[in-house]
This record gives structure tokens, C-alpha cells and sequence, in this order.
């Protein structure tokens, strides 16, 4: 599986991606398109080989010979690198992606855990209303030409600058004409209706969702907490030899594992969590490079290139969630509902 997202990470969407960009750009015949995209996507599939010869031919421990020759240490990481069937090659590979998981999910997940329940509850514009405001923006546009048309009642033609903002009014009373029937539709669709229905519904979902949210904030702050003050330290990756300071998640999850598959199904939700709140940040917030914003989520109006983006993002971000798990429940994610015996 992580081999898979590495082959979409940097392979497969980098490929899809050029290939649309050069098919905006050139109506040119499909085979000029594909060399284009391959050509671009090289770089990414160098990027990828970098990441696998530095994890497969830098050990994290080199034994300090005095007397070895400059041979044997090239032996010595061929033989690291055999022993491990190329696993610390992925493994820095994916450690690498997962940091930039990390960003994305600092950028996208977090503000999604406030957006997504602070839209439910907020709700949208009724389409009844939206009709309304349209509707005044009519009868603005129509009583505006029929003051600049008065003038040439006396047999007098409108000036050049009159003429232009009749033919700017009329474009923008037909475009308001054809949100009035688009708007009359979906207010009489059986979809608004339902959605009208189930408002108290989502009241009470956005309520839940932010209880959600100050629980994963909690026991995250409490997981770390425990790590930074009774850990071994960083040598150790900051193994906990038990719990001190024990948060919800690691109290719960521990004792659903004894009727199964109730951990399973609470972990699962946890995992659908991130990835909704995640796509309700991207939404929110659009596709962005630092401060340039590439592209907007729109509804039937989103590019092929945006949704690769947003494929590409919910891989790093899913990468990033089970690491984050580890901080979350970490009894339960090393040794489940057993302890620890400490010598």
C-alpha cells in the first residue's frame, strides 16, 4: 500500500496533471500530449529515486572501525541494504511524504475540524432568500435603463459612454434573469425541501463535530504533554514505559478492544473524521501554493487539475493520520488492552 501511494504521489498524478495542463495549453494531437507530461513528471520521479538511494544507502548507525578501508564501508551499506530488502529505502520515502502530511494537515485538517461544524450549524442561504436579493437586483437594473433610455426620449441619441452602459446593464438583466429561473428551480426541487427538513439535524451534528474537535485537541495536548515529561527521551523516539498522564481516546479505545470489533469501527471513524474535516478545509480554503491560490473547490466547477491536487493532498493528510494515531492512543496502538511489564 505505501508503495502504491508513492507510485501515485509521484508517478501517476504528476503524469495526469502535465497531461491536462498541456491539453488546456496545445489542441495538439494525444501522443505530443503524453511526451510533455512524461517529460515534467521526470522530475518527479527523480525526486522519488533521491528519497529511496538516501534511505537505502545511509544507515542510522555506522560502526566506527578504525582499521576498515574506505571499500568496506561501501560493502557495509550494501549488506545494510540487502539485509532490509530495500524496507529503509520505503520507509524514508513515506517518512519523508508524512512530513509533508504534516503541513497539509496543519493547514487544511485544522481549520476543516472548525469550518465543518461551524457551517453546519450556520447553514446556507435558503434559495426563497437568495431569490429575493435577486429579484431586488432586477428591478435596480431595469429602473437604471429605463433612466439612461429617458434621455433620448426628445429624439436625442444616447452618448457613446451611455450606449456601452446599456449594453452592460442588458447583458447583466439577462444574467440575473437566468439565476431567477435557476433559483425557482432549485427552490421547488425535492432536494431543498429535504435539506429544509433536516436543519435541526445538522444543528446537532455541528455541535457534536466541535465536541469532537476538543476531544482529539485534548487528548493530543495530553499525549504530548506525557511524552515531553515522562519519556526516555529523544534517543528513544520518546517511548513511554506507561501511561502517566492518560487522555480519553487511550482509556476508551482499550476497552472497546474486549468486544469485537468495536475498536475497529471507533478507529475507522476517527480515520472518516479527518479525511471529511480535511475535504471541508479544502473546500473552505481552495488548493494554495504559500500565499498564491492555485485553485478554487467549486461544485460542478472544479478543474481536473484541482481534484488531482485534492487526491494528492488527502493521500499526504491520510499518511500523516496514522502517525497521528500514535499520539492519540498510544497504549492502545502498541500494546492494545495489555500492560507493559516493567521490569
Amino acid at each position: 500500500l505505501y508503495s502504491i501511494i508513492l507510485f501515485c504521489v509521484f508517478l501517476w498524478i504528476p503524469f495526469v496533471y502535465f497531461y491536462y495542463e498541456e491539453k488546456e495549453e496545445d489542441d495538439g494531437n494525444t501522443c505530443s500530449q503524453v511526451k510533455t507530461a512524461l517529460k515534467y513528471t521526470l522530475g518527479f520521479i527523480t525526486i522519488c529515486a533521491v528519497l529511496l538511494l538516501i534511505g537505502a544507502f545511509v544507515p542510522l548507525d555506522i560502526p566506527n572501525k578504525k582499521n576498515s578501508t574506505e571499500w568496506e564501508k561501501v560493502k557495509l551499506l550494501f549488506e545494510e541494504f540487502g539485509s532490509s530488502h530495500g524496507l529503509t529505502a520505503l520507509s524514508f520515502s513515506i517518512s519523508s511524504l508524512t512530513v509533508i502530511g504534516m503541513l497539509a494537515a496543519i493547514t487544511y485538517t485544522a481549520y476543516g475540524m472548525s469550518a465543518l461544524p461551524l457551517n453546519l450549524i450556520k447553514g446556507t442561504t435558503s434559495a426563497a432568500y437568495e431569490r429575493l436579493e435577486n429579484t431586488e437586483d432586477i428591478e435596480e437594473v431595469e429602473q437604471r435603463l429605463l433612466r439612461i433610455k429617458s434621455k433620448c426620449r426628445d429624439g436625442r441619441p444616447l452618448s457613446s459612454r451611455d450606449r456601452r452602459t446599456v449594453q452592460q446593464l442588458e447583458e447583466r438583466l439577462r444574467t440575473l434573469k437566468r439565476r431567477e429561473r435557476h433559483l425557482e428551480s432549485i427552490e421547488k426541487s425535492w432536494w431543498m425541501k429535504f435539506c429544509e427538513a433536516i436543519r435541526p439535524l445538522k444543528i446537532v451534528w455541528g455541535v457534536f463535530f466541535i465536541i469532537v474537535a476538543l476531544l482529539f485537541t485534548v487528548s493530543l495536548f495530553l499525549s504530548n504533554l506525557d511524552k515531553a515529561l515522562h519519556s526516555a527521551g529523544f534517543d528513544s523516539g520518546f517511548i513511554i514505559l506507561g501511561t502517566n498522564l492518560t487522555n480519553p481516546l487511550n482509556m476508551l479505545l482499550p476497552v472497546l478492544q474486549t468486544v469485537f470489533p468495536l475498536d475497529y469501527i471507533l478507529i475507522t471513524t476517527i480515520v472518516m473524521y479527518f479525511i471529511f474535516t480535511s475535504m471541508a478545509g479544502i473546500r473552505n480554503m481552495g488548493i494554495w501554493f504559500f500565499w498564491i491560490r492555485l485553485y478554487k473547490i467549486r461544485r460542478g466547477k472544479t478543474r481536473p487539475q484541482a481534484l488531482l491536487f485534492l487526491c494528492m493532498i488527502l493521500l499526504l493528510i491520510v499518511l500523516h493520520t496514522s502517525y497521528m494515531i500514535y499520539s492519540l492512543a498510544p497504549q492502545y496502538v502498541m500494546y492494545g488492552s495489555q500492560k507493559y511489564l516493567v521490569q
